[in-house]
């Protein structure tokens, strides 16, 4: 990795993760398909497409691994470029 391409990764994680504790902490009800948006990015960023789906049959569970289902592909960087997108608009 370049040393320009590894300050850029550095600044997306120091951003990702400044939006990520931001959304956590909200006091406000976000509406449900931001929130699985949110999720989604959340798990492709973090774990690519290692999909796993342990946590129950409830229908909230199957909504999450959806959501989460339908960014295969995705690059973890493209994800957290998503997640802090998003977390703008909130």
């Amino acid at each position: 990795m370049s040393k320009l391409s590894q300050e850029n990764s550095t600044q997306l994680d120091k951003e990702y993760k400044a939006a990520f504790d931001r959304i956590s902490k909200l006091k406000k009800a976000v509406a449900p398909d931001v929130m699985l948006k949110f999720y989604a990015y959340y798990k492709q960023a973090n774990f690519g497409n290692k999909f796993s789906f342990n946590s129950g049959s409830d229908v909230r569970s199957a909504f999450k691994f959806n959501a989460w289902m339908q960014l295969n592909g995705m690059s973890a960087e493209q994800a957290k470029k998503e997640y802090i997108e998003l977390a703008k608009t909130i």
